[in-house]
């Protein structure tokens, strides 16, 4: 009969597996979103480790989303990437779907950077926006700490009050101000697809003050925090939400925004790490 590991087990036989072929030692780790993942091959010192040689790893399913760890380095800084992530809605449990900032947290990384596409709720934001994440709504209907604390990682009740962490915010402002680019700053919230919302369902998100939505980041943050781990987060405006503009929505047309995207997005990521 095959064990079945419990879930602290799976977080130390994907971390000994990557151990297996690197030594790296990450201070920062970066999630990056649908279409967002190139920004990997930047790094020096390249080395990438698809999900299906590190056990206990769940493996994406949705175009743009890649799968894999990158380690590598990056303006000094020693980096462990994902590119692409695994979604709540693909049929996990967002236990598993935060398993790997569980893994970037027992290999040392002390700062996480989240990235996502999302859906323009604020009715001044257009796509091609980048917005700094100031906070969150989680309406995704649980939350990843539900069943035993790992007390290992943080305490039964965290603190969520600055979950995007203040201080990294105030420093990357006047820099993105400095570098040319305008930076947008707003509330997150996850829904938890895979429908897009209807037009209805953004409304109601704009009047409990949203600014974007989308369909991830927010496990990832909670979890970071339950890791002591200081967060930023940045989505890139990918469209507008649904009932803004006369058109539907496809993801297609996501991932082509976000590659529009991608230079602007790939300065304020050479900043976020530089402040990290």
């Amino acid at each position: 009969m095959v064990k079945t590991l419990n879930y602290q087990e799976r977080i130390d036989t994907a971390c000994k597996a990557i151990r297996a072929e690197t030594d790296a030692a990450p201070s920062v780790g970066l999630i990056l979103g649908s279409g967002l993942g190139d920004f990997c091959d930047g790094l020096e010192n390249r080395l990438e480790i698809p999900f299906s040689r590190i056990p206990g790893l769940p493996t994406p399913t949705v175009e743009g989303h890649q799968g894999s760890f990158v380690f590598g380095t990056f303006a000094g800084r020693s980096i462990a990437a994902l590119r692409g992530r695994v979604h709540y809605y693909e049929g996990y449990p967002q236990g598993d779907i935060t398993l790997p900032v569980r893994v970037m947290a027992k290999l040392g990384v002390r700062t996480l950077i989240l990235t996502n596409a999302a859906g323009g709720v604020n009715l001044d934001f257009h796509p091609g926006d980048l917005m700094l994440i100031a906070d969150h709504i989680n309406f995704s209907g649980t939350n990843p700490l539900i069943g035993p604390n790992l007390d290992e990682f943080g305490p039964r009740f965290p603190d969520m009050s600055d979950i995007y962490t203040r201080g990294l915010r105030e420093k990357l402002r006047p820099l993105a101000a400095q570098a040319g680019l305008e930076l947008r700053e707003g509330v997150y919230m996850m829904y938890s697809g895979p429908s897009y919302e209807t037009p209805a369902e953004i409304r109601a998100f704009r009047a409990l003050g949203a600014d974007a939505v989308g369909m991830s980041t927010v496990p990832e943050a909670i979890i970071a925090r339950h890791c002591g781990m200081r967060v930023m987060g940045v989505s890139c405006i990918t469209n507008m939400a649904a009932g803004v503009l006369p058109q539907a929505l496809n993801h297609a047309e996501v991932v082509e925004a976000a590659a529009r995207a991608r230079g602007n997005f790939t300065r304020l990521l050479e900043l976020m790490i530089g402040i990290s």
